[in-house]
C-alpha cells in the first residue's frame, strides 16, 4: 500500500486483491488491480497528494458495481442465429431463410 494510507484502505486493498485472485488473476495482477482501485479511490476522496483527471472523473469502482470486471468479450447468452435457423428448419417454419435472429426467436416462441 502507498505511504499515508489508512486502515480502511488497507482492508479495501486486501479485499480487492483476494477477490481478483479468486477470479483467477495472478498474484501480481491481483496486486495491480487492488493498487489501482485503491489509489483511484484515494484520489477521488482527496486523500492522495496528486490526482490525474481520469481518476477524478466518471463513476467510482464502488458505484460501478463491477460492471467492467471480468471477461469483456463474453459471448451473449442464448443460441446463435444459425442454431435458431436449424431449429426452425427442423420444425418446418416457412420463410426462415429471410428471417433475422430476432424474427427466428419470435417464430420459435422464445
Amino acid at each position: 500500500m502507498p505511504a499515508g494510507s489508512n486502515a480502511k484502505r488497507e482492508r479495501q486493498y486486501e479485499h480487492i486483491k483476494a477477490g481478483a485472485q479468486q477470479r483467477g488473476a495472478s498474484p501480481g495482477r491481483a496486486k495491480e488491480i487492488a493498487s489501482r482501485t485503491v489509489n483511484k479511490e484515494r484520489a477521488r476522496t482527496g486523500e492522495a497528494d496528486r490526482a490525474s483527471r481520469t481518476s477524478t472523473k466518471g463513476k467510482s469502482a464502488s458505484a460501478r458495481g463491477g460492471k467492467r470486471s471480468g471477461n469483456r468479450m463474453a459471448p451473449k447468452s442464448g443460441p446463435t442465429r444459425d442454431q435458431l435457423y436449424n431449429e426452425a428448419r427442423q420444425r418446418g417454419i416457412q420463410g426462415r431463410s429471410s428471417m433475422n435472429k430476432r424474427q427466428l426467436e419470435k417464430a420459435l416462441g422464445r
